[in-house]
């Protein structure tokens, strides 16, 4: 039996189709936010939204969300791009990497705002039935790290070391002997993420399904649950960063934000779940029997929230 002395990486991140590069960072992001639509979509049918409405929020929010990346990553990383010998111009290449999530999520969320109230839906409600595939999203999209044999760890040996090549230009450089330059074996933070962030979306669709959050609470898990595993992978990382008092910006961002996550998820403790009648509304204005079928298609859901004050309703 061979047993492999540490995980492979790839040895190459783009390819030539005729002039288009297909690279495999930007195809594991465009997969991550297919999937989170499709999540979506799911849990707010579910909620009582219509299927549309993610689509026309999202229209708003990937564009905002992508450019917040950006500039996230630019201003937290600002080296390659000020520093010496930097380039400035490179801080528009973003298919070459480098999208902070911090910056996505809080410029996506100007994003998905603006959508929701074009549409009259409640923020804190879609953003409790996006967050499951925001996770599901942000594991998908670090195979691309993965493709880019960047944002690992330290040197282990560990069995699940990772092969980091030398690279260059969307490719490992290859030696005098025409193979790939090996730098080493390191941690595979990309996959402790993939994983952490696999497990926090199962995590917080069994949350939302036990005990029926609301207002935004989902969401908040999501942040907190996120937070806490990017604060101990973000210590194993060793590509370059900037530091504050020696350590590593995004820890202390890992902390306040997660920290101001959990203070949001206690204060909103207790209050009851909102009621979205979208999709029983637009039932009703195609003829009453189609609002009696969709009506009946959750009897369950229905009688639960009935209790709940007419003033959540949307």
């Amino acid at each position: 039996m061979t047993v492999l002395a540490a995980i492979p990486s790839p040895t190459q991140g783009v390819w030539e189709l005729g002039p288009l590069p297909i690279r495999a960072y930007a195809l594991a992001i465009i997969v991550g936010i297919v999937l989170a639509v499709w999540i979506t979509q799911k849990r707010w049918v579910a909620r009582g939204g219509l299927a549309e409405d993610v689509l026309d929020i999202a229209v708003w929010a990937v564009p905002f969300g992508i450019v917040g990346g950006r500039l996230y990553h630019v201003v937290s990383s600002p080296r390659p791009y000020f520093g010496e010998d930097g380039d400035p111009l490179r801080a528009f290449a973003i298919w070459e990497g480098g999208l902070g999530i911090w910056g996505a999520i809080a410029l996506g969320g100007v994003g998905a705002r603006i959508a929701c109230r074009r549409r009259g839906i409640p923020l804190p409600a879609f953003a409790d039935a996006v967050a499951p595939g925001l996770l599901v999203a942000q594991a998908v999209g670090r195979l691309g790290n993965w493709f880019n044999n960047e944002l690992y760890g330290g040197p282990t040996d560990l069995p699940w070391a990772l092969t980091i090549y030398e690279w260059s230009s969307g490719r490992a450089v290859t030696g005098p002997d025409g193979e790939p330059v090996v730098l080493g074996t390191f941690h595979p933070t990309f996959l402790y993420e993939m994983l952490w962030n696999l497990a926090a979306a199962a995590l917080v669709i069994w949350a939302d399904r036990r005990f029926r959050l609301g207002h935004g609470r989902v969401f908040a898990l999501y942040v907190a649950s996120y937070c806490a595993g990017r604060l101990w992978i973000e210590l194993l990382r060793t590509d370059p960063a900037e530091t504050f008092f020696g350590v590593r910006v995004n820890v202390f961002t890992s902390i306040i934000v997660g920290l101001l996550a959990v203070a949001y998820f206690v204060w909103q403790r207790g209050r009851p779940r909102e009621v979205i009648t979208r999709r029983a509304e637009a039932a009703a204005a195609e003829s009453p029997a189609a609002a009696d079928r969709a009506a009946g298609a959750s009897p369950a859901r229905i009688r639960e929230d009935d209790h709940q004050p007419p003033s959540s309703t949307t």
